[in-house]
């Protein structure tokens, strides 16, 4: 993160610029997970800006180490074992990772 943004200087929520400078993505990509509802936040006013309450963004990084923790596991099974872990659900065992999308 770039020293100009004091996570404890800044308020409540976040500009979608200061959400690009914390998570080092352009514009296009931070507007992308908001408009994707990927990354929830809210327009102030009636075609203002978008905020990003800095809870959800914390909440949002969190769940992408988890999915690539997840990720990480599953590949890591499927070196281990020559089965299919994406199988349909009738072959599937309980105990197998299995990879479902964050929303």
């Amino acid at each position: 993160m770039n020293a100009s943004v004091d996570p404890q200087s800044i308020g409540r929520f976040l500009t979608l610029a200061e959400v690009c400078e914390i998570l080092n993505v352009t514009m296009d990509v931070a507007v992308g997970l908001v408009q994707s509802a990927e990354l929830p936040a809210i327009r102030i006013g009636g075609v203002g800006e978008w905020r990003v309450e800095r809870s959800m963004l914390e909440q949002y990084i969190d769940d992408q180490y988890d999915y690539q923790r997840r990720v990480a596991a599953l590949r890591q099974a499927e070196f281990a074992d020559s089965g299919d872990f994406l199988a349909d659900d009738e072959h599937q065992d309980e105990a197998t990772p299995r990879l479902r999308p964050l929303l």
